[in-house]
């Protein structure tokens, strides 16, 4: 019985099968190394299971990755939604809305995944920022962070006060509770005091304790008054970021993050004293002391170089007590309540709504009409400060009347001893009858 002996044809895998033209890097790789040691072609075949067309094939190429083209639900849709995307700001939920009528049955994060390179590129969230340096003594840039941290066996929100001198980008870090009025004042003493003065002008972003409103089309700014009646105090010019672009001030976001994962990283403290005595021992030992990737110098070295004896002593006066401006309704009994302390008004402000100015030693209360009505600031809580002006006539307010027991209760006999109230001619009649 005769037997083909045609070699060069292996059936192991069917002619056109998927192997035939799709084929991994190793396999390849196994095929272009049995073909070098001397194997034929039907050998390698037969080695390694695949079809005599499989390795005929490879061995003329190199080999690449497949592609295949996936298709996409929203490639239907793609000229719609690039006319559409930039008319409403490459929303994503307002073109999820609008393709839902359309007939896309596909779920919303593949929309946002699918719009995303449109939006960066429209954004140009890719474009360079240019670094900008400042002379000595010019600028310092201020931020606040917020984080965690272990207060003996307890995690408390602590916020941190930054303030970087942008030249010689030495750093002042101080924890408080709370980003208030107070805390931002304390923070800027502090670091003058830290630094030996302050700089021209202090770079911020836009909270409300510092802005109220900006218009940067036209350049119009909307001060806080209390915050700008302090700087106006230290002499210090304010500079703002502009919206979305924190980077701006970029030395003092990078001196936070700087913070949190060197400073504070692993770990904890008795309380807030306890921190703020680490944050100053850790800025003038670690943070001054590092070799800067910038400046390729140690910040506490290009201070003493070149910026100290540019920095502008700050009034060693004790900057004014924070005023503030309240409103208050005047209630029926005329006293108005500031920091649980009563201050009395006139009688016909009841009713009135009056402003309320707090002053470091004063209490200014007005109607809007005449001279405020001043008073010495009351310390502790729940006091009651006095009446000085003219006395109050109250509204139908009544002369006091004399209060004398009934006589005519039947149940009560009049006492022994009282004397009854006749008129005089009772006593005329009763004279007339004796003679």
């Amino acid at each position: 019985m005769e037997t083909s002996q045609n070699t060069e044809i292996i059936p192991s895998v069917p002619t056109g099968a998927e192997e035939d033209t799709v084929i991994k890097q190793n396999l390849w790789c196994q095929i272009r190394s049995l073909f070098e040691q001397g194997l034929c072609k039907s050998a390698i075949a037969r080695e390694l299971g695949i079809d005599l067309k499989t390795v005929r094939k490879w061995l003329r190429q190199t080999w690449e990755p497949q592609k295949r083209e996936r298709k996409r639900a929203l490639d239907a849709y793609e000229s719609f939604l690039r006319a559409r995307a930039p008319e409403v700001g490459y929303n994503a939920a307002v073109l999820y809305r609008e393709l839902e009528p359309r007939g896309y049955k596909g779920s919303y994060p593949a929309l946002v995944k699918y719009i995303h390179p449109w939006r960066v590129e429209a954004r140009g969230q890719n474009t360079a920022t240019p670094r900008f340096e400042t002379e000595p003594g010019q600028q310092a840039q201020v931020d606040w962070g917020s984080t965690k941290v272990w207060f003996e066996m307890v995690q408390v929100r602590v916020h941190l006060f930054v303030m970087v001198l942008a030249f010689s980008r030495r750093i002042f870090v101080k924890g408080y509770l709370n980003e208030g009025m107070n805390a931002l004042f304390d923070g800027h003493a502090s670091a003058f005091t830290h630094f030996g003065g302050r700089t021209e002008t202090i770079l911020y972003d836009n909270p409300r304790t510092i802005v109220q409103s900006k218009d940067e089309s036209n350049g119009q700014v909307v001060w806080n008054r209390t915050f700008k009646d302090r700087m106006d105090f230290y002499g210090v010019g304010i500079k703002l970021c502009r919206y979305y672009r924190a980077q701006t001030k970029g030395k003092v976001e990078s001196g936070v993050k700087y913070v949190k994962r060197n400073a504070l990283a692993g770990r904890r403290f008795r309380d807030l004293d306890h921190l703020n005595e680490w944050l100053t021992e850790w800025s003038l030992t670690v943070a001054d002391e590092r070799l800067h990737g910038t400046t390729h110098e140690r910040p506490s070295e290009r201070f003493s170089r070149a910026e100290a004896g540019t920095l502008i002593p700050v009034d060693e006066r004790p900057a004014p007590e924070r005023e503030r401006l309240e409103h208050r309704i005047v209630p029926r009994g005329t006293y108005v309540v500031v920091e649980t302390n009563r201050y009395p008004t006139p009688v016909e402000w009841v009713g009135d709504r009056v402003e309320v100015r707090v002053l470091a030693d004063r209490i200014l209360i007005t109607n809007g009409t005449g001279e405020p009505l001043d008073y010495p600031r009351l310390k502790g809580k729940y006091s009651t400060a006095g009446w000085s002006g003219a006395p109050r006539s109250w509204p139908g307010q009544r002369a006091a009347t004399v209060v004398k027991p009934p006589h005519l209760d039947p149940t009560y006999p009049l006492a022994i001893g009282e004397v009854e109230i006749r008129s005089l001619a009772a006593y005329e009649a009763l004279i007339e009858g004796v003679q």
